[in-house]
């Protein structure tokens, strides 16, 4: 199962989450090298990991050690492609209710490369039911072109915002993925998991 977490009840699952940003480190700093804030505790924890973040966390179900995770942000409030990539879009980063962003999906370093491909197959079907459930239409993002492939290769519906540019070191680009029941349905045929795979725990109010 995947679990879901939102950011505004972070206090009620601290162990998930800090495992989710120690990894997030691990991939995006020391493996790929990318100039991000690190805490004195190590975690990776940026601005937009706020109130209004939703996290699912694909977890070892004995160890509960994590195994691949994303972030998803409402494009109505800050958000990576909005506030820092926009000029990546040719019209502008979409804010909508219905359009939703992805970011910072990883895979912990320690998986062997079948299982982290397992995992990541269980967060993107995730991500899928996640949108329908929510009335979410599309999700954005931003994609270093060289994992592109790798990307749409499950069947994501996926498109273009604008082309592809040089940003430092990286050529990046914004693209918009659909949500659409078909994707799901070609998600289940590949991979036989169960469905739902979502689970919400309970969280507590405020």
């Amino acid at each position: 199962m995947v679990q879901v977490i939102e950011g505004a009840f972070a206090k009620d699952h601290l162990g998930a989450l800090a495992d989710m940003h120690r990894v997030r480190k691990a991939v995006f700093v020391d493996r790929l090298g990318w100039d991000l804030k690190v805490d004195e505790d190590g975690l990776e924890i940026d601005q937009f990991d706020a109130a209004g973040a939703v996290y699912l966390i694909d977890a070892d179900p004995e160890t509960g050690r994590h195994n691949a995770s994303v972030r998803l942000l409402p494009t109505l409030r800050p958000h990576v492609l909005g506030d820092l990539f926009d000029f990546l879009c040719e019209d502008g980063a979409p804010r909508a209710l219905d359009v939703w962003e992805i970011s910072r999906l990883c895979t912990s370093p320690s998986l062997a490369e079948d299982a982290a491909a397992w995992a990541r197959r269980r967060v993107c079907l995730g991500l899928i039911e996640y949108g329908l459930l929510h009335g979410i239409s599309r999700y954005s993002c931003v994609i270093n072109i060289k994992w592109l492939s790798g990307f749409i290769r499950p069947g994501w519906a996926c498109e273009p915002l604008g082309p592809p540019q040089q940003v430092r070191d990286e050529v990046l680009g914004a693209f918009a993925i659909s949500v659409t029941p078909m994707t799901r349905r070609k998600f289940l045929d590949q991979w036989g998991f169960p469905s739902p795979i979502l689970a919400f725990p309970e969280q507590r109010a405020a």
